[in-house]
């Protein structure tokens, strides 16, 4: 994609993009695996990383040298650090913050806040919620509604009914009643978005039969699903057809950070490359209006500790495009079939699973010690004696968590943990007032710039 860099004035129209997860070295990885699927050494450019103006952002939160989406989430929303699982509130867990969200609208701009995750989960609920613990969904979801914002997209709720808290009204119920139409997929949104005043895009009850905490990972994606791309162009769509003077958009590629927590490399990777489609959305908006439009790319922190070289002084991220799905499908699809095949769910059978998704001995050769280390792992998931492998949002059976870590050892990419880091993530900017975006900044001064760049006041 050639990227063209135009006059600019002040932003009329923004675009903030969270990648959540992703650090300096998931981009970087993304762009090598890139370059080696075209047979080569070195990097193929994503969009975003091209954008003229680059920064390092440090993410620690109010009270850990470690965030949490939330905390993080929180400071890039607001400009405030806070406490790791605290959503919109200071450390005190007491004292409110309005989001450079709530700030957009307090100036009549339009606002969307939209993720490839549920909702109601850490990061978008920065922008509009006030809570004390992340894991409050149904309370988030009320916030999202009090919130009142223009545009809203993801999977789903997560809790959409709570008793306690709303009688026997669902969420749903309650959004249709504060004048909110809910769309269930982009083909739905198509049908009702000319009629609608506010809207909120979820993905089809069908999809939701196999997993309403998210829309599906880029490398498990069927026909018809909802995409971020679907939804960055739904909200630039819609946020456009309101009589307001420009537009506020939060995008967050939620998925990144949970192919990290599962360090899963191909399925993070193209989870990236995912993110970077929709960006392309928006820079099309852009080259129409160069001097009107800020776009801002960056991370709420980094997750997994990704390595790119394991000692060898090689790498061969091109063994990952072998893999056809994440692990988590793998392990999914692996239980199913053995449920399925009875006395047929043989180790030849499984054998030819792992070929036909991962590439294993057709096009990743493996030892006979690697070889073996497959088979004892289908041994024991038969048996019954090997626990899953349970990451924050995955859990996988032996053999897909085998096979995972196989891959990564082909190719020759390291993890630290299952969880975050406090290393940099970048900031990629382009636009009005992208120049205040360069140099080490912190990730409260984020908001607090865009603020400034637009004219947002308290």
């Amino acid at each position: 994609m050639a990227l063209v860099v135009m006059a600019e004035g002040k932003a009329k129209y923004v675009f903030y993009f969270i990648g959540d997860g992703m650090g300096v070295n998931q981009v970087n990885g993304t762009e090598t695996y890139m370059a080696a699927v075209e047979g080569r050494i070195g990097t193929s450019p994503l969009c975003f990383a091209q954008f003229p103006y680059v920064g390092l952002v440090t993410t620690y939160s109010g009270t850990n040298g470690v965030t949490d989406s939330a905390a993080g989430g929180t400071a890039l929303a607001t400009g405030n650090k806070t406490k790791n699982g605290a959503l919109g509130i200071k450390s005190d867990l007491t004292t409110r913050i309005n989001s450079i969200a709530a700030l957009a609208k307090s100036e009549g701009k339009a606002v969307g806040v939209t993720t490839s995750v549920s909702v109601d989960h850490a990061t978008p609920a920065s922008f509009y919620a006030h809570v004390k613990d992340r894991n409050m969904y149904h309370q988030i979801g009320k916030d999202l509604i009090a919130a009142g914002f223009d545009f809203y997209a993801g999977s789903d709720f997560l809790q959409p009914e709570n008793n306690e808290l709303s009688g026997n009204k669902d969420l749903y119920t309650q959004c249709r009643e504060a004048g909110y139409t809910i769309a269930r997929g982009y083909a739905d949104y198509r049908k009702k978005a000319k009629k609608a005043d506010k809207m909120l895009l979820l993905q089809t009850e069908t999809a939701n039969k196999a997993d309403r905490t998210s829309i599906p990972y880029a490398i498990d994606r069927q026909k018809n699903d909802l995409t971020l791309q679907d939804i960055t162009r739904a909200a630039i769509h819609f946020l456009s057809q309101k009589d307001t003077d420009g537009f506020f958009l939060m995008v967050e590629g939620g998925k990144i950070d949970w192919a990290c927590h599962s360090n899963d490399a191909a399925t993070a990777f193209k989870e990236v490359i995912d993110m970077d489609n929709a960006i392309k959305v928006a820079y099309e908006f852009y080259e129409q209006h160069p001097d009107e439009t800020l776009i801002i790319i960056t991370a709420d922190h980094e997750t997994g500790g990704i390595v790119l070289g394991t000692g060898k002084y090689e790498l061969r991220t091109d063994l990952l495009k072998y893999q056809k799905q994440s692990a988590g499908a793998f392990s999914k699809m692996i239980a199913a079939q053995h449920q399925k095949e009875g006395k047929k769910f043989t180790w030849d059978f499984v054998r030819k699973q792992l070929q036909d998704n991962f590439g294993f001995w057709s096009q990743i050769p493996l030892d006979e010690r690697e070889t073996e280390q497959l088979k004892k792992a289908y041994e024991n998931f038969c048996e019954g004696v090997a626990k899953d492998t349970k990451t924050l949002y995955e859990s996988e059976n032996i053999i897909a968590s085998t096979a995972r870590q196989l891959m990564a050892r082909k190719a020759m990419v390291g993890w630290q943990s299952g969880g975050h880091s406090n290393g940099y993530v970048p900031v990629f900017a382009i636009g009005a007032g992208a120049e205040e975006f360069t140099g080490r900044i912190d990730n409260t001064e984020i908001p607090k710039k865009i603020a400034e760049i637009v004219g947002y006041k308290e």
